[in-house]
């Protein structure tokens, strides 16, 4: 067996194992574990890795944190990462939000097909109905972007933890494809973020479910900062949270917060059902997206129907 080299000792003592996340891996994963940058941590489904180049059954996948490249290999690994041109530039495409450590950036899949198709790779190793992968040009794919400084003086660290990605051209207008925090930025209100930059109806029931409790904390916090006799509509809550009608309906049946009694003009919901709820759901009220923070003149991708609209 040839010796360890020093810079594959070197790695392998800078690697540090993510907290677990409450999850019950798929038992016919193809990629049991995956290291990012120099976190380790469990998978969860399996990917469409190439098995020629990955294997039917990889207890270990390296991949490089600024571009997504992969290997099962250490050695080639290390010299990817060492030379990745990723490294010293910023995330592709246009940053079009970005507070404190927190940046969003909207990826073409057309223009970085290689990067969204890794991208790609990598968080069907987290998500159970992700199954387009190969033909990213017909999606935008918006990066949720951490920015840390080791030092004062030190250049900054970006590592994407987290995106979302939208179909360019949908004719129902449900746009969004997937939307995840990679597990060891996981349950910390990061999700939030791309919730609120991205709101929109989802295709899956699991982030419809992730909405719903989206949804549930901007309408609480929306109920309860309205003066104490002031009477507020569906209506007013849809303007003052941007949330359609129809969602808060749901999100309101969902915490449970109707009065018992009815008025001939509708519902009437209960503050104090409201207050409860958000404190047997723990619930922060603080909003984790900031309106004026999104970059000055960026304009959001236009859905089919305005697309359409503008052509007509």
């Amino acid at each position: 067996m040839a010796a360890s080299s020093p810079l594959q000792n070197t790695l392998t003592s800078k690697i540090r194992s993510s907290p677990s996340i409450q999850k019950r891996p798929r038992t016919d994963r193809n990629v049991m574990n995956v290291v990012l940058g120099d976190i380790l941590f469990k998978t969860w489904y399996p990917s469409f890795y190439p098995e020629e180049l990955v294997g039917h059954e990889t207890e270990r996948l390296c991949v490089c944190q600024w571009c997504f490249n992969y290997s099962k290999e250490l050695v080639p690994y290390l010299a990817h990462v060492k030379m990745c041109p990723a490294k010293s530039s910023l995330p592709p495409g246009q940053m079009i939000y970005e507070k404190d450590e927190y940046s969003i950036w909207e990826v073409d899949g057309e223009e970085h097909k290689l990067f969204c198709q890794n991208l790609s790779l990598f968080a069907k190793l987290f998500l159970d109905n992700k199954s387009v992968f190969f033909d990213v040009t017909t999606f935008f794919y918006y990066l949720l972007v951490q920015t840390t400084y080791e030092t004062s003086n030190s250049l900054p660290t970006r590592q994407v933890i987290g995106f979302f990605s939208k179909e360019k051209m949908s004719w129902d207008n449900n746009n969004l494809a997937c939307i995840l925090v990679f597990p060891p930025w996981q349950r910390k209100g990061l999700g939030k973020i791309l919730m609120g930059v991205s709101y929109e109806i989802t295709l899956s029931d699991l982030g419809r479910r992730g909405y719903l409790a989206y949804w549930s904390s901007a309408i609480a916090q929306s109920i309860l900062a309205a003066p104490v006799r002031r009477t507020i509509t569906i209506k007013d809550i849809s303007n003052d949270t941007y949330i359609m009608y129809d969602d808060v309906m749901a999100a309101l049946k969902e915490m449970d917060v109707f009065a018992p009694r009815k008025r001939a003009d509708g519902v009437v919901v209960d503050k104090i059902k409201v207050r409860n709820w958000v404190s047997k759901s723990k619930m922060n009220l603080k909003s984790m997206v900031d309106p004026e923070a999104f970059v000055e003149g960026w304009v959001p991708q236009p859905s089919w129907e305005e697309a359409m609209d503008e052509d007509v």
